[in-house]
């Protein structure tokens, strides 16, 4: 039995959920009786005007994390991978802020075109470049190809109308660059495309990119993994990047002039997770890209990094309506929620962690262990565990989730036929939607068996 049981009248005086700083918007606060606001515009009430599940996304949250990446690096040298969030309101954000693109797809290539994103900012990435990425990317002007297979080359230099800088997606060496690390290591060379360096391979696909007159190596690229709070692995890249660099200058006669290392800088979740030191690691990869040409007796290229995650994730906040609640023997309990496995896969995919607060009125209830579980039907459709949540939550309820910026939307189905969440912008105490929520009229649209 709690306090507030034996004095009831202290009930409404329980003092508000505790909200992490390293995971919630910096515009986040409490305003009284279990409200929150974000950008100055109250949770609650765009869950009544919108529905559940939607998302949530603060631009000025995301503006900051571009400014601080812009401050740390420099504009030109950081490009904001679309893949953690696409959609024209962000990537008008991105580009008024500075940075550069990294695309994956004719799709958001397009997207970036809707907003007049300049070409010259813009690079194309991806293991599997279909001819339609490949020509989209031709026909906008995008100022870097990444080049991650040989069979690249030839369709690139087939279509190509005029001279088109590449890069070279080299494949990190996991035991020289990810020993100990925290976060998740990037995929093993088996399962991904790119070439390891130095190899025969590696210099077979230079004298590819050399031999065609349409093509133009400028410089390398890697990504070292996901969620990655520590800087060795990308002082290990940077090291081993400029070896490559100073070998194809000795044997080649090529001078790299960029590398890009890529992005997977750590964004917290969960209360007690570190977030990336953007600042402080800026100023370490400098230095140890200056000391690593100064060894190998090569100019020093520009420093590119790639950061996608770090830029949105904190900057989103996930809403849901709770369902059904049933109370353990052992004093937890299941808390079922009208999202899931649809807008929120990672935790399925990733083993990704989340938490979640009530929202819209003060618990009078203890906090007690919460499970909160999608409405998929699926043994994987876990939100989030050991989530503190009061006692006494009920049908109804409204509950929110920080840290849903990044890979949300991007990943979302309909699977079950649920339709999609809307994206809400809001800042200065105005709310907008730029992604508005799929309809069951839009998944029908798409059935065309009308017999």
């Amino acid at each position: 039995m709690s306090l507030s049981d034996l004095i009831p009248s202290l009930r409404t005086s329980l003092p508000p959920q505790r909200l992490c700083a390293e995971i919630w918007p910096a515009s986040t606060r409490h305003t009284g009786h279990g409200a929150i606001s974000v950008g100055g515009v109250d949770l609650a009430t765009l869950a009544e005007q919108h529905g559940t599940p939607a998302y949530v996304i603060d631009e000025d949250e995301v503006r900051s994390h571009c400014r601080e990446y812009g401050s740390a690096f420099g504009n030109g040298h950081v490009v904001y991978a679309a893949k953690a969030l696409t959609s024209r309101a962000v990537l008008r954000w991105v580009k008024e802020e500075g940075l550069g693109l990294s695309v994956y797809s004719e799709g958001q290539l397009s997207v970036a075109a809707a907003v007049g994103f300049p070409a010259e900012r813009i690079v194309l990435h991806g293991d599997a470049k279909t001819p339609a990425d490949l020509q989209a990317a031709l026909d906008y002007g995008v100022g870097r190809v990444v080049i991650e297979s040989a069979s690249e080359v030839t369709r690139l230099a087939a279509i190509a109308t005029r001279k088109q800088k590449v890069l070279i997606r080299v494949l990190p060496s996991h035991d020289a660059l990810f020993d100990g690390v925290a976060g998740l290591p990037a995929p093993n060379d088996c399962d991904r495309f790119g070439v390891a360096a130095p190899s025969t391979a590696f210099d077979d696909l230079v004298k590819r990119i050399v031999a065609q007159p349409k093509l133009e190596l400028v410089g390398l690229d890697c990504y070292v993994g996901s969620q990655i709070s520590r800087f060795g692995g990308y002082e290990r890249a940077i090291q081993r990047l400029v070896a490559v660099a100073g070998q194809l200058a000795r044997t080649s006669g090529i001078l790299v002039r960029e590398i890009n290392i890529g992005g997977g800088h750590a964004a917290p979740a969960v209360d007690g997770e570190s977030p990336f030191a953007v600042a402080a690691f800026a100023g370490r990869a400098r230095a140890v890209l200056g000391l690593a040409c100064e060894r190998q007796g090569v100019p020093e290229p520009e420093l590119v990094v790639t950061p996608g995650r770090a830029v949105v994730a904190r900057a989103g906040v996930a809403l849901y309506r709770v369902v059904a609640v049933r109370r353990e023997p052992e004093g937890t309990q299941l808390v079922a929620i009208d999202g899931g496995l649809s807008d929120n896969p990672r935790p399925a995919l990733y083993g990704a962690r989340y938490t979640a607060v009530l929202l819209g009125r003060a618990g009078t209830g203890p906090a007690v262990s919460s499970t909160i579980v999608g409405r998929h039907d699926e043994a994987g459709d876990v939100l989030a565990r050991s989530v503190p949540l009061p006692a006494d939550l009920r049908p109804g309820d409204l509950l929110a989730a920080p840290g849903a910026g990044a890979y949300h939307l991007p990943l979302a189905s309909n699977y079950n036929l649920v339709g999609r969440p809307p994206l809400i912008a809001v800042r200065d105490g105005a709310a907008r939607v730029v992604v508005r929520r799929e309809t069951i009229d839009d998944v029908l649209c798409r059935d065309v068996d009308l017999a």
